[in-house]
């Protein structure tokens, strides 16, 4: 279970580490075995002849990838809540902004005052 939690979650670091390239190369490896088990079973259930069209094949390839997108592309987009950490200064000052963009909000404008306008 500590293996399954190791690959499934996202590493905070950005760019390509070792850590984060090995396993890319284990979720692959992964994702191909069970690709293969499934194609073997469909083609032992007798829809080898479908799975051989080129609409046969995209119709597995895409219930195979769907699925299983997020398992792949775990590390390639680092959920907010851990990219964000440590960044409480950010937090009030958009807080702050957030605050005086809305303390006029429905506030009707006055007329110019003073006649400043084009000459």
């Amino acid at each position: 279970m500590k293996f399954w939690r190791w690959l499934t979650t996202p590493d905070p670091e950005p760019g390509l580490t070792r850590r984060k390239l090995g396993r890319l190369l284990i979720r692959v490896l992964l994702f191909t075995v069970v690709a293969t088990l499934l194609s073997g079973l469909l083609r032992l259930a007798g829809l080898g002849p479908y799975l051989d069209t080129w609409w046969g094949t995209l119709i597995f390839v895409l219930l195979l990838y769907i699925p299983l997108f997020r398992f792949l592309t775990v590390d390639s987009f680092v959920p907010r809540r851990l990219a964000g950490r440590g960044t409480r200064q950010q937090s009030d000052a958009r807080t702050q902004r957030r605050r005086e963009r809305n303390r006029y909000a429905g506030v009707r404008k006055s007329p110019p005052r003073g006649g400043g306008g084009r000459r």
